[in-house]
């Protein structure tokens, strides 16, 4: 289990140099954006243009904040995102292109290597104490707005806004979620591909 707080990641430079993203946690550690097997990280969009090409890899994009975007990507209808929608998966190698509504915003990025990782993203609103139960190898936990405490076996955790909580080996018993008032967590479940 490891807290990260948004001051310990690490910035870095979008693969199409069109922005900057914050990794919140890349495995293998230290694996760069060519040959990493799953990747969690946090970008500010300031203008619409295309997304960098990840061959081979799986992403889900959520909106943190900002007026949303309309997505467009190859062989799909275009579909707008904004802080209330769930979570996009498409594949990374296919082209993709975003217009943005109002403004910059900011999302939420996970990625994996297809047929080795398999992932899910998740955005739970938490408004009084409850039972989380993962069923994954890997979890990350992202405090996104609000606080909350975590607690598992291991004892409480308190994630503030924009924390995030690793958790591998994920545990087998449920977490226990307690926000101060109402919390939005977004939670990470990540699974070695098996076959």
């Amino acid at each position: 289990m490891r807290l990260i707080r948004p001051e310990e990641c690490r910035r870095m430079p979008w693969k199409n140099g069109g922005g900057e993203t914050i990794e919140i946690v890349v495995a293998p550690e230290g694996a760069g954006l060519d040959d990493f097997d799953w990747r969690v990280s946090m970008a500010r969009v300031a203008q619409g243009g295309p997304f960098s090409s990840f061959p081979g890899i799986d992403r889900t994009l959520a909106i943190l904040d900002g007026a949303g975007v309309r997505l467009a990507i190859a062989g799909r209808q275009p579909v707008e995102l904004t802080t209330s929608s769930p979570p996009y998966s498409f594949p990374g190698d296919l082209p993709a292109a975003a217009d943005l509504a109002d403004g910059p915003v900011r999302d939420l990025n996970v990625m994996t290597r297809r047929g080795v990782v398999e992932h899910a993203l998740d955005r739970l609103t938490i408004a009084g104490p409850r039972d989380l139960r993962l069923a994954c190898d890997i979890a990350l936990l992202l405090c996104r707005c609000g606080r909350l405490d975590v607690e598992t076996a291991d004892g409480t955790t308190p994630l503030d806004q924009d924390d995030a909580l690793l958790l591998d080996p994920c545990p087998t018993e449920p977490l226990r979620l307690g926000p101060a008032a109402s919390a939005i967590v977004f939670v990470v479940r990540l699974r070695t591909a098996r076959g």
